[in-house]
């Protein structure tokens, strides 16, 4: 069995994959840098055990991280309690992605590893969006290589700042407004952020369309992908990275 870890900017999210590629397990945890490796060993055998697994039934762990800081208690933590020397996804890891940017170290190894599932689940020429602190756009054409990208704000980043940047409107939770006709703060602050955000999503699909002749499906993934509904959105895989990290994993071992 592989763990496969997804170390963001808000949330750490894990996901067992068996031999199979059938992930029948996903934890989420927020991530804090301020956590020891004894916690995050307690955390993973926790999860072990809810599906009644031991250490001894992982076989190896992989880890797709943009938070650097945390990889140190994380990785030791993997190391202590499992036993196992983890894959990490970046310089010197066989993806099976070319990338065609001007800097291929600066793509995310979450961005890099969604591609690679979008590739080997999909295929080429898709775009592929994951809506998370930031929200990421990164287009792969019909030979998996990786052309170009995009990077602006998430809805929930977005949402944050107007309540930290304002002395009377709250933090909302995210969800899909019924109406736009709000009559109260909180349906306001909902609806123009879920408008604003469908919006910039469509509107850039949009230009992606006119730049790339070739035509192209759509994948989204990411904690806030199911929230938006969009008929410019082809498919929504909110298990799109541990695709990919079993992909890498399986061409590195």
């Amino acid at each position: 069995m592989l763990i496969a870890v997804d170390i963001g900017n808000t949330n750490i999210v894990m996901g067992f994959v068996d031999d199979d590629e059938r992930i029948f397990g996903t934890y989420r945890v927020t991530t804090k840098a301020n956590h020891t490796s004894d916690e995050y060993g307690l955390m993973l055998l926790q999860f072990l055990a809810l599906n009644k697994l031991k250490p001894a039934d992982v076989d190896d762990v992989i880890i797709a991280s943009v938070v650097p800081k945390v990889m140190h208690s994380f990785t030791s933590s993997i190391i202590k309690f499992l036993d196992v020397d983890p894959i990490v996804v970046g310089p010197g890891i066989r993806t099976g992605m070319n990338i065609r940017i001007d800097d291929p170290r600066s793509l995310g190894a979450d961005c890099l590893a969604d591609c690679a599932g979008a590739y080997a689940t999909y295929g080429g020429r898709v775009l592929v969006i994951d809506m998370g602190t930031a929200t990421t756009y990164n287009y792969v054409d019909a030979h998996g290589t990786i052309t170009c990208g995009l990077v602006t704000t998430g809805i929930r980043t977005a949402s944050e700042a107007l309540a930290s940047a304002t002395a009377q409107l709250p933090e909302v939770q995210i969800a899909r407004p019924t109406t736009i006709l709000a009559k109260n703060t909180t349906s306001a602050i909902q609806a123009g952020l879920y408008y604003d955000f469908l919006g910039g999503i469509e509107r850039i699909i949009t230009q992606f369309h006119r730049e790339i002749d070739d035509d192209f499906r759509v994948i989204a993934t990411g904690g806030l992908a199911r929230v938006i509904e969009t008929p410019m959105i082809d498919v929504v895989d909110p298990d799109l990275i541990f695709k990919g990290m079993f992909a890498i994993w399986r061409r590195n071992v």
